[in-house]
């Protein structure tokens, strides 16, 4: 008799208490929030960039954790999704909501020619993608007849109303981001827990054992870069619209990049909670705290943070409170 696996089958149903505390996270995000914090533009603001820099470190996160790729060029997808979604509403009339879908969608058409670099590994790998965002930010800026150029597009179509309700307000856009965020945090768990997920967990033990059982591990890698390209495309196209304008050195810059890293690893990039706890962390303490002790070079303590992270927990904020609760309970015990 044959048995198939199935990664689903063994997993049991959420406890109530779970689902309870589930419900009323999302009841204080979406409620909550916009209530105690809509009347104060800067912290709506704030938690706005936040949720931008936790989408794109969750999109990380899954490339790493499940492709096995590192990535030190994830502000590419970042400003094609960005430049996509604003050309489409400028040049061709496109409503706000469909063009950021093509945003995303763009964005992972776009890392489709990075396929080449799929066959490299480690470190080669993430310089590689570096240097794919550097040539797209040369294009941005070359392409002056479609992107502006150096000057860039102003006047981006806002976030529409819709029933009523102003979306390009800052409420508006963080409920929108914080959508966003949530959908890719469901996708990750569900490829997890998927057998895709199993496979991408078997080739990194050995991609060569997987090519034997005929699991196309490069297929596997490629898909993993476009779905990862396709989540930062559309989290660049939101904040495109967002903030109204764009120009090559924004768009393509480095941050979008390094600060998703630091937030990811700080956070725990192994796990999905992790990257988005470490997204909001890192930002509120760089711009409320860092920001006001250091208005110049004030990112450079954050590259301290993550060197004291590595050293001190290695998996992340998220593994070192799961450390902290499992003590408490081996005390109490």
């Amino acid at each position: 008799m044959t048995t198939t696996l199935n990664p689903q089958a063994s997993r049991p149903a959420w406890p109530a208490s779970r689902l309870a505390a589930l419900a009323a996270t999302l009841a204080v995000l979406y409620v909550g929030v916009p209530l105690v914090l809509g009347h104060n533009l800067y912290l709506m603001s704030l938690a706005v960039a936040s949720l931008t820099i936790a989408g794109i470190a969750l999109a990380w996160a899954l490339l790493g954790n499940l492709g096995g790729m590192v990535s030190f060029g994830h502000s590419a997808f970042f400003g094609v999704g960005s430049y996509i979604s604003a050309l489409l509403t400028l040049k061709a009339g496109w409503p706000v909501f469909p063009a950021i879908v093509a945003g995303g969608v763009g964005a992972a058409v776009a890392s489709f020619a990075m396929a080449p670099a799929l066959r490299l590994k480690g470190p080669y790998f993430a310089l590689a993608i570096l240097a794919y965002a550097q040539i797209f930010r040369i294009v941005a800026t070359e392409w002056s007849g479609l992107t502006g150029g150096a000057s860039g597009l102003s006047s981006i179509p806002s976030l529409p109303k819709v029933a009523g309700f102003d979306f390009g307000s800052k409420s508006g856009g963080y409920l929108v981001i914080l959508t966003i965020v949530l959908v890719f945090a469901v996708v990750y768990a569900k490829l997890r827990g998927s057998h895709v997920g199993l496979a991408l967990r078997a080739m990194h033990e050995s991609e060569d054992a997987t090519r034997v059982v005929g699991v196309n591990s490069v297929m596997l890698k490629l898909a993993m870069l476009m779905l990862s390209a396709l989540m930062t495309g559309l989290v660049g196209a939101f904040n495109a619209h967002y903030i109204n304008f764009l120009e090559p050195d924004y768009a393509f810059n480095a941050s979008w990049a390094v600060v998703p890293i630091i937030a990811a690893i700080c956070g725990g990039y192994r796990t999905i909670l992790g990257p988005l706890v470490g997204a909001v962390s890192v930002y509120l303490i760089d711009q409320l705290v860092l920001k006001s002790l250091l208005p110049t070079g004030h990112q450079i303590v954050l590259g301290m943070l993550l060197i004291a992270m590595i050293i001190v927990s290695p998996a992340g904020l998220t593994a070192l409170r799961l450390k902290r609760i499992r003590r408490g309970v081996y005390a109490a015990g």
